[in-house]
């Protein structure tokens, strides 16, 4: 009898034990959510008061305590399609590179260190870099050509690895198939393996331009205007941008008590933008995903 209780004892302990744990993590789990809740009911509180038809589609006024914020609207989106049309082709041909073609080599290895490790540099320095590369050395000046390919540079890790890891989750036996009916390798990419890594890899795409639209420290140094009320003609111009509005006239603005609601309304702005970005992943994945078991 005394093993039977012993055993007793020692699943019930475990069960105490599991049933503790589980506690733990969900509360830790709500927390998250609550915390999360708290600033968005913060800024919507502050900033709902301030959303109108004309905070949305007019430039600001005497010195950004009044009119709205379009220009830094559309300057947000050049910036954010401009670093896209650079980080995307090479962000998702060297994820094919890393993972079809040199797959466990040594260059392999070595990309992927230094992608790891660019992933990890503080934004700050690929605005310094920026200014420094594309801004003086290029001679391309405070410009949206500067800001993008600076943006660029630093969404280009995150593209990088969704990328190869997209394709990581791809079986091997599909590109086997594919090449003993005499496809070649480019063909087994193109056709096979690259439509079903596509959900995956659109996914990450979108989320990188969640994380450069709400970036501050690299267009400060490479595009950003402090008060430009008038939309941009060329890629040489210089543009205001909504992370950069928000923290002119939120730190140093002209007066920051009255501008005080347009940067909550400018922060409500910002944070819709990156929600309707990861809804459109999340919908784009779903959508692809499904095309994918289709076909």
């Amino acid at each position: 009898m005394t093993p039977i209780i012993r055993a007793d004892k020692t699943d019930k302990k475990k069960r105490w034990s599991q049933a503790i744990a589980f506690t733990i993590f969900k509360l830790m789990s709500y927390s998250v959510v609550a915390i999360l809740f708290l600033i968005l009911g913060f800024i919507i509180t502050k900033g709902i008061g301030v959303i109108n038809w004309e905070f949305l589609t007019q430039p600001p006024k005497e010195g950004m305590t009044e009119g709205g914020i379009y220009p830094a609207i559309i300057g947000t989106l050049y910036l954010v399609l401009g670093s896209s049309l650079f980080s995307f082709p090479i962000g998702i041909m060297s994820g094919i590179y890393m993972n079809e073609y040199a797959k466990g080599s040594k260059i392999a290895t070595f990309i992927r260190i230094m992608t790891n490790n660019l992933s990890g540099v503080p934004s700050v320095v690929f605005g310094l870099f920026g200014m420094a590369l594309f801004v003086n050395t290029m001679g391309f000046g405070d410009s949206i050509l500067a800001g993008s390919l600076t943006l660029g540079l630093l969404s280009l890790p995150l593209v990088i690895r969704t990328t190869e890891e997209s394709l990581k989750a791809i079986e091997t036996s599909y590109r086997e198939g594919s090449l003993a009916l005499g496809a070649t390798k480019l063909q087994t990419i193109w056709k096979v393996v690259l439509p079903m890594a596509f959900p995956n890899i659109i996914t990450g795409l979108i989320l990188s331009i969640g994380r450069v639209s709400g970036e501050t420290a690299p267009i400060l140094f490479t595009v950003a205007a402090y008060f430009l009320p008038k939309l941009p003609t060329s890629i040489f111009d210089q543009v205001m941008a909504l992370p950069y509005h928000l923290y002119v006239i939120s730190t140093s603005g002209t007066d920051v008590e009255a501008s005080r609601g347009i940067a909550y309304g400018t922060a409500l702005v910002l944070i819709v933008i990156v929600l309707l970005v990861n809804l459109l992943a999340n919908f784009l994945r779903n959508y692809f995903s499904k095309k994918v078991k289709t076909n």
